[in-house]
């Protein structure tokens, strides 16, 4: 949606749930992709689950200059290839978590390893691309659990910077980044918009308190944006004008002219119902989902796997928001928020899937729906001819905790099973 020329994706984490408003993000951002592998290989006798398309009971697919090259019952395999027999075993695409902090933190209570916010109000020049740390051990202990691609975000301020997409995988930055920016991340002045910690805090303070602070914050909110459209207007006069004074620099106020003049979406972050109230016009979203169906907005769920929020709520609250939008008609994501638990991603919609949501959703949650969101469903997301070839091998349902992952491809690389808790349980596996 467009709110004062403003294209607004909004994402408000409340009781589990983040809604999200607008179309796919697709804002003609800068997209970098490492260059293709030149193996090719060929999965053969596999149960195929596309997503998009019918199974394919026992079929073939064939990995090509780090694409999808063919797929289906009757591929021919290229001579050369190297043959995977995958009898027994299934294909997926490669999961998405649509939330995370993976590249950008490693242990929480070193602050030298921990990278996701600056301090300030407006940090909306900082870009997640340039901060990632290919070598982080949540990295690869996150891929080999079935995960391929991320929406790596920063946090702090009220305008916190600009996301990227991520493949899990790449020697460099560069390589990692599937799509960058994403969107500008808000986080809503409110309790919870600023983290647990903080709302912990807050409830120490009297409501006047929090509320004269949070219309604080909103006005300094809606200044800073009015400041941005005044400074990308001067900008544009100066250039068709050499007369007019010169016009410093602002990196803040640059970045956020794309955002003004509704040509970059915006992730707003909020959490209770007022906040979301403020900041969308809508409440609860699994209490308005006929509202979202109506308007096209899609929900990013997550974390899931959590107590609920208040002491009045059912016990499976979070479990079971997912279920009752998909049964709405809204079309939904899974998010893990934290980078050490987005290996946990597939058991978020697995429990979901448990509580009321249909299994089949509960696979596109995590596979498709994340890639549309995101304005990359023509690259990935399923298996489909021409799309990146990011895919896992399983011996089961990815979504259930007891399947293994057999083979991990991203970007049409052979990625080695291999992590920091792989590592150290062929370390003490054998300790007397």
């Amino acid at each position: 949606m467009k709110r004062n020329g403003i294209k607004v994706l909004v994402i408000v984490l409340v009781s589990g749930v983040l809604v999200g408003a607008g179309g796919p993000m697709g804002c003609d951002p800068i997209s970098i992709f490492a260059q293709s592998p030149s193996e090719t290989y060929a999965i053969r006798n596999a149960r195929i689950v596309t997503v998009t398309g019918p199974v394919i009971e026992k079929g073939t697919v064939v990995i090509s200059k780090g694409k999808i090259a063919a797929v289906g019952a009757n591929v021919t395999v290229p001579q050369g290839a190297t043959s995977i027999d995958a009898t027994g075993l299934s294909v997926y695409p490669g999961m998405i978590d649509s939330g995370t902090e993976l590249g950008l933190t490693e242990i929480g209570s070193v602050a030298g390893s921990v990278d996701t916010s600056e301090i300030g109000d407006n940090n909306a020049n900082v870009h997640v691309d340039v901060a990632l740390h290919p070598d982080g051990s949540h990295i690869a202990v996150t891929r080999v659990n079935g995960i391929t691609t991320a929406l790596s975000a920063p946090r702090g301020g009220l305008i916190a910077g600009q996301s990227a997409l991520i493949d899990l995988e790449g020697w460099v930055p560069r390589e990692m980044i599937l799509k960058s920016p994403v969107a500008m991340h808000i986080n809503w002045p409110g309790a919870q918009g600023q983290g647990f910690e903080f709302a912990s805090f807050q409830q120490q303070r009297s409501v006047t308190e929090i509320r004269k602070e949070q219309d604080r914050q909103v006005e300094n909110l809606k200044k800073i944006l009015r400041d941005a459209k005044a400074y990308g207007d001067a900008r544009d006069a100066r250039s068709k004008d050499a007369g007019l004074p010169r016009q410093d620099v602002d990196l803040k106020l640059e970045a956020l002219v794309p955002v003004v003049r509704g040509e970059m979406p915006v992730i707003v972050n909020a959490n209770t119902e007022r906040d979301i109230k403020n900041a969308i016009a809508f409440a609860e979203a699994h209490k308005v989902a006929e509202k979202l169906k109506a308007r096209n907005i899609p929900v990013i769920v997550g974390p899931v796997l959590r107590m609920p929020n208040n002491e009045d709520d059912p016990y499976d609250a979070a479990f079971a928001n997912a279920g009752l939008l998909s049964k709405a008609g809204v079309k939904i994501a899974f998010q893990t928020l934290q980078s050490a638990e987005s290996r946990d991603l597939p058991y978020h919609a697995g429990m979901a899937s448990a509580f009321g949501l249909p299994r089949e959703e509960a696979l596109k949650a995590v596979t498709i729906y994340p890639a549309e969101i995101f304005g990359v469903a023509d690259r990935i997301g399923s298996i489909e001819q021409g799309k990146i070839a990011n895919l896992i091998v399983t011996d089961g349902d990815p979504l259930e905790i007891r399947t293994q992952v057999k083979h991990l491809f991203i970007n049409g690389h052979a990625v080695p099973l291999t992590s920091r808790h792989t590592e150290l349980y062929e370390k003490y596996k054998a300790r007397p």
